[in-house]
């Protein structure tokens, strides 16, 4: 039985996984060579526009590329997309590719918010404006990028927080499972640790462990913190496929009318949960939002506007009927 569950879900995982629109190629949206388009387009359009993420193995980021290429084509914009596939020596080549090639501006999302500077300094001594989207880079870093766009993911967190007090107003025993790598990743759990306020006494955390942010990850952690804790009430998970691992742990123990599972994302996957009532509580993400808010802004910048320093998208808890009216959507 478990082996079918996790086949299931892998399965489901691996179905998200083709939703890709970028290439782990230096290739122009047109199928050109990267290294081939060397005439400069500055200050004249149609601009051309970069998109480096940390990982297009995911909806989340596959759904910012799709909107970023389809806002590009509306304009007449040249648009790429390099995958690094979760690899910071990757994405420090292309970013370094990226700085030789002319762009106008570029949208990023590191691999390791404390690890790209290098990356990040050669686009900046090329004059290109960097848009941080999503996850932000580091303190020290962000004076080589122009502005930092993503959901608040503090308030995320906080609001799942607030939640959880109301389904355990007495109280419970909780796991984390948390992503500590990733700055955007930390402020959800400190927001989830902020939102239990004045009750948080009430609620012991028997385990906080980190899930990388994976089904696979997250799923024999969630066993191992089931196992150890009889009477645990309640898993925060810090995105959709970390709690889709816990779900998956719940249900192989059984314990799937004892265990609330409490996520941050609202993907596809993580509404269709909500909906059958895997997930007890998600809070929502923004990638469409963030997408279409910094293309706005890498045009503004274009055009001699300021822009602020950091934009910071409003997040929400998604309730059953939201989810299914957007069923198969991010938002």
């Amino acid at each position: 039985m478990k082996k079918k569950i996790i086949a299931a879900l892998l399965c489901v995982s691996l179905a998200a996984t083709m939703v890709v629109g970028c290439s782990k190629e230096s290739k122009l949206s047109d199928g050109n060579e990267a290294s081939e388009s060397t005439e400069d387009t500055k200050s004249e359009g149609p601009y051309k526009f970069a998109f480096l993420p940390n990982t297009q193995n995911n909806t989340f980021q596959s759904s910012m590329n799709d909107k970023f290429e389809e806002l590009a084509k509306e304009a007449g914009y040249e648009y790429t997309c390099l995958d690094p596939d979760y690899d910071l020596n990757t994405q420090l080549s292309q970013l370094s590719d990226v700085a030789n090639q002319k762009y106008d501006a570029v949208f990023v999302i590191p691999v390791d918010s404390a690890g790209i500077r290098q990356g990040l300094q050669e686009i900046s001594d090329a004059g290109i404006p960097i848009l941080n989207v999503d996850t932000a880079v580091i303190e020290d870093d962000r004076d080589l990028v122009e502005t930092i766009i993503g959901t608040n993911a503090y308030q995320a967190g906080q609001l799942v927080g607030e939640q959880m007090v109301k389904d355990y107003p007495d109280g419970a025993k909780i796991a984390i499972l948390d992503f500590p790598s990733n700055e955007s990743c930390v402020d959800r759990v400190n927001g989830f640790l902020e939102g239990l306020g004045d009750s948080k006494d009430k609620f012991e955390i028997v385990a906080q462990q980190d899930g990388k942010a994976a089904l696979d990850e997250s799923m024999p952690i969630a066993e191992d913190i089931i196992q150890a804790n009889a009477e645990l009430d309640a898993f925060f998970c810090i995105n959709d496929p970390s709690a889709l691992g816990a779900a998956a742990a719940i249900k192989a123990a059984g314990k799937t009318d004892g265990i609330g599972v409490y996520s941050i994302d609202a993907s596809p996957d993580g509404k269709e949960a909500l909906v059958e009532g895997t997930f007890t509580c998600v809070a929502a993400q923004v990638p469409i939002e963030i997408a279409e808010t910094a293309f706005e802004k890498a045009i503004d910048l274009l055009d001699g506007k300021e822009i602020d320093k950091e934009i910071w998208l409003d997040s929400h808890l998604v309730t059953v009927e939201e989810a299914e009216e957007t069923a198969g959507q991010w938002q």
